[in-house]
């Protein structure tokens, strides 16, 4: 991706490129709930803070007279450490103390949109660059208008006194904490403009390692959506169609209206609905349900099958989303030709925390949700469409998340509008929940898809040609973003990775086939790099090996053109001690740039009787700048064993219309003894920042690839 952004320490807005476009929609901004602050090329002033109430110059934070700092959250928070992140740039600013700094989660409301794309979301790796000026801003705003309040109050000049810790000082040796101007500071007008640091300044930004969030989350004060519990609560599980796209012919509801503890059986758009005093309750109230469905076109689905249709189509034409030169002939004449074939499953998401989410309508007849969401603003919308209210009386409360890797920001708002559904049947709180079952079997997976790819090398054991074809299902063609993430008919996250591949290659053409619809489909780690990437890196390695190179020297001479790539290259080859691993292991090394970032990542492996142990991982990380860098190395961790569990376990089948895959037992992740040893190296570039909780995860599984063939 490329970005129109300036180098560290300010990040501009970035022009949204490719599936980013898709949230440039200023009409899901919603309305204002609680402040009126608006965001535009730079912070202004919210409503005036309430006389002898917390000093809030923005939307961001507040600061009250015991002179905690609390950050409120735009992005959600669900392991990934953004919480730090925003915190960290507002404290820097403000020269706050951070053992004072606390961090809860932003109210649904349109002075918390990202700035690029319209809505209030978290997606795409964008959370840190897209706030981190913003925040800046918001932590400087305070800080100018402490020191205004402090040289009132000793009737001084503000420029020559200074900041640090929590305190403003005077030349002289006084001191004044900032809780102790909080109300004074309130009274002030904010600066039009503010200066913001020298990066030479900085105390936390690039510094910081001790997360907001790590105490409430080992003490168990921590909120996520599935302790969520409010006066009168009701629990519900829905029992919802065994094949995709099937309807309900005939439901019996006595059965499970006889099993204690069951209040109400409703149906639902999505299924039937047992609404229960206890989560357990309405799992026994659902096994009795006697329902018969209709179960439509899919009910003789399987995976062979599908298998057998993708690759019919990739006889058919196609659309082309990028070509160069002439592939064809270029191919024709190589000296070297390389084939294959890609069969990439089905993936569930897996998150720790099951979908769920709680809704309540109030007497005043407005509506509150409490959602682990990263889609607050579509959840929000799609809400008040449900309850038939407008937006600015639905109040979305964002609770953590326990995973969320885009299973949780669904343009169908799914989760969410199944709670307004039942709570407005149950004329009650309820809380809606997933079991594990649900969730794996509930569709919205990473597409399956097949990949035709053809590289061609001259007598050199040069690319001069590479040609891919996919072949899957689209995740937004039906929706409403559509209009903005198609190009030339081609789903443009579905054939990132591969429409601009870095290596030298004169002759390119990349094609994508759309597969029929039905399975429903969502964005995964890593969207179309999590495939793309493995494609590219793996084909690469098999030329480097028909050229008689080493796999790491050959990506570096064709990527002399990107110094970033070989800068990580040369890094990765020094801190991997490549090819010198210990007895009875292999390495394969992959790179793939994503989400604005690059990883390059060795895998050190061994295989015995066939069994596959990873026993260490090299990474090396050019986000640009990291902001907080104990964060960076913990994503790339993260995405590493997020793509491990794929690797070796991940595949959702089909049969007979059916999802086969239902919980650990037959869809595992890796456990703690199976995990390597991660270690990262991160390289400040100076580049735009890129994101970082996505771009771990595409390089693993194709240096895994590699390193198994060595």
């Amino acid at each position: 991706m490329n970005f129109t952004m300036s180098s560290f320490p300010p990040v501009d807005r970035p022009q949204p490129v490719s599936r980013r476009a898709f949230l440039k929609i200023g009409a899901l901004a919603g309305g204002g709930l609680l402040v009126s602050l608006q965001l535009a090329s730079k912070l202004e002033a919210a409503t005036a803070t309430t006389p002898g109430g917390p000093f809030a110059p923005n939307a961001f934070l507040r600061l009250t007279p015991d002179g905690r700092l609390t950050v409120l959250a735009k992005h959600s928070e669900m392991g990934q450490g953004i919480y730090t992140g925003l915190a960290t740039c507002v404290a820097e600013e403000m020269d706050a103390d951070w053992a004072q700094v606390s961090v809860e989660a932003a109210p649904a409301d349109k002075a918390y949109a990202h700035t690029a794309f319209g809505i209030q979301m978290t997606g795409g790796s964008t959370s840190m660059w897209e706030a981190y000026t913003q925040m800046r801003q918001a932590g400087a705003t305070a800080r100018a208008l402490l020191v205004a309040a402090a040289a009132q109050r000793w009737g001084i000049a503000a420029d020559g006194l200074r900041t640090e810790k929590g305190f403003v000082l005077a030349p002289d040796g006084r001191r004044l904490a900032y809780g102790d101007l909080a109300t004074a500071a309130a009274g002030l007008t904010p600066p039009a403009e503010v200066p913001l640091k020298d990066p030479s300044r900085f105390t936390l930004i690039g510094k910081q390692g001790r997360r907001v969030d790590t105490a409430a989350k080992v003490n168990g004060t921590a909120v996520f959506g599935l302790d969520v519990r409010l006066p009168g609560m009701l629990f519900a599980v829905l029992v919802r169609p065994p094949v995709f796209g099937a309807t309900l012919r005939r439901v019996d509801y006595a059965a499970a209206k006889s099993v204690p503890g069951v209040r109400q059986v409703v149906a639902t758009t999505r299924g039937v609905a047992i609404i229960a005093t206890t989560t357990w309750a309405a799992r026994q109230g659902a096994a009795a349900l006697v329902a018969e469905w209709n179960e439509g076109a899919l009910a003789t689905l399987s995976s062979e099958s599908q298998r057998e249709a993708y690759v019919r189509m990739l006889a058919e034409p196609g659309a082309v989303a990028r070509a160069t030169g002439d592939v064809a002939s270029a191919f024709a004449g190589a000296a070297t030709k390389i084939e294959a074939l890609f069969d990439f499953p089905y993936l569930a998401h897996a998150a720790m925390e099951p979908l769920n989410a709680t809704a309540r309508f109030n007497a005043d007849g407005t509506l509150e949700v409490w959602a682990p969401t990263q889609f607050q603003t579509v959840d929000q919308m799609a809400a008040a469409q449900v309850a038939g209210l407008p937006p600015e009386r639905v109040t979305l409360h964002t609770t953590l998340l326990g995973g969320g890797f885009g299973r949780k920001a669904n343009p169908a708002s799914d989760f969410v509008i199944e709670a307004v559904e039942v709570a407005k049947a149950a004329r009650a709180p309820v809380q809606v929940v997933w079991t594990r079952e649900d969730d794996t079997r509930g569709g919205y997976y990473r597409p399956r898809t097949l990949v035709q790819a053809k590289l061609g090398l001259d007598a050199a054991g040069r690319p001069v040609s590479w040609e891919t074809h996919v072949v899957n299902q689209s995740i937004i063609k039906g929706t409403a973003f559509e209009s903005a993430m198609m190009r030339n008919g081609v789903d443009v996250s579905q054939v990132e990775g591969l429409e601009e591949v870095h290596y030298a290659v004169p002759n390119t053409r990349t094609v994508w086939h759309d597969a029929p619809a039905g399975v429903p489909v969502l964005w995964w780690r890593s969207v179309g790099h999590s495939f793309t990437a493995f494609v590219k890196e793996t084909l690469i390695d098999d030329a480097a090996r028909a050229a008689g190179r080493d796999p790491l020297d050959y990506r570096i001479d064709l990527l002399a053109a990107h110094p970033r790539y070989v800068a990580i290259l040369k890094l990765l080859r020094e801190k991997s001690n490549w090819g010198r691993p210990p007895a009875g292991r292999f390495q394969g090394v992959a790179i793939h740039e994503s989400f604005g970032s690059i990883v390059g990542e060795v895998a050190e492996v061994s295989v015995s009787a066939g069994a596959i142990r990873v026993h260490k991982v090299t990474a090396v990380a050019d986000c640009g700048f990291a902001v907080n860098p104990d964060g960076v190395r913990a994503q790339v961790m993260s995405g590493v064993i997020y793509a491990l569990s794929a690797a070796l376990y991940g595949e959702i089948t089909f049969k007979d219309g059916r999802p086969v895959q239902s919980n650990f037992h037959d869809y595992p992740v890796v456990r703690m003894p199976e995990a390597p040893v991660v270690e990262t190296h991160i390289i400040d570039s100076g580049a735009s920042m890129g994101g970082i909780g996505e771009p771990g995860t595409p390089p693993f599984m194709p240096a895994l690839s590699n390193a198994i063939l060595a």
